[in-house]
């Protein structure tokens, strides 16, 4: 392990593994699985919105109070939010400094054009900010209030009810679902290659599991600002 010029010390694993191309993309898989393992336990309780609103209440109070009497209300709730936090900064950076070390190894020209990627890989960082951007437009609507006007503190039936009943409220969603189904979809597959789960044997599985997941994903989130556009959740 070469000393650090800076401090003429040696680095530790963890800086070593970060500075390297390898470890970045096995924090951005590790990270991405974590999130992707949240998304489907908030899409399931999402569905919950189809059980009417006091099942739905009950299930955002539990949110609140699960764990207690060991954890006081909401430390459970903020240790996930926690968590989460870290794992957006983690996936975001990586991919960030991804990107650049790319841009850079790229030569002026290309002598030849490369084959075209799938749609999902070619708009993978536009996918990445428009998902940053909603999650930030989320947490501001439907769990501060702030950009909310009807905002209800202790309602979350009806504020979700309220936000899919105005039209740049289903765009903003529809558009962010989408989004998501694309990069869950080519985020699946590439975390499981980086993590060395891929192999030319499993290949079509792995692409099959990240196909259905995108599709059961996005149709489980859309559903909800469709049913209350169509009525059937009001």
């Amino acid at each position: 392990m070469a000393l650090d010029t800076r401090t003429g010390r040696r680095p530790s694993f963890a800086a070593t593994l970060w500075g390297s191309t390898v470890g970045k993309k096995t924090v951005m898989a590790v990270s991405g699985l974590i999130m992707l393992l949240y998304l489907v336990v908030h899409m399931i309780g999402n569905l919950k919105i189809f059980f009417g609103a006091a099942e739905f209440n009950h299930y955002a109070h539990w949110l609140r109070v699960v764990g207690e009497p060991f954890m006081h209300e909401e430390w459970t709730l903020w240790l996930v939010r926690v968590v989460l936090l870290a794992a957006v900064v983690a996936h975001a950076t990586s991919a960030y400094q991804l990107s650049r070390r790319d841009i850079k190894a790229r030569p002026g020209k290309y002598l030849h054009r490369k084959p075209r990627s799938s749609y999902a890989t070619r708009t993978m960082r536009w996918g990445g900010i428009i998902l940053g951007l909603f999650l930030v437009w989320h947490l501001l609507d439907l769990t501060t209030g702030t950009v909310h006007a009807g905002f209800r503190p202790g309602h979350p039936y009806q504020n979700v009810v309220d936000t899919f009943s105005t039209w740049y409220g289903n765009v903003i969603y529809l558009v962010a679902m989408l989004a998501l189904g694309l990069h869950i979809r080519h985020g699946f597959w590439s975390a499981a290659q980086t993590l060395g789960v891929g192999s030319r044997a499993r290949d079509r599985a792995l692409k099959t599991t990240a196909n259905a997941l995108a599709l059961v994903l996005t149709v489980g989130f859309v559903s909800v600002p469709v049913a209350v556009m169509t009525g059937v959740v009001s």
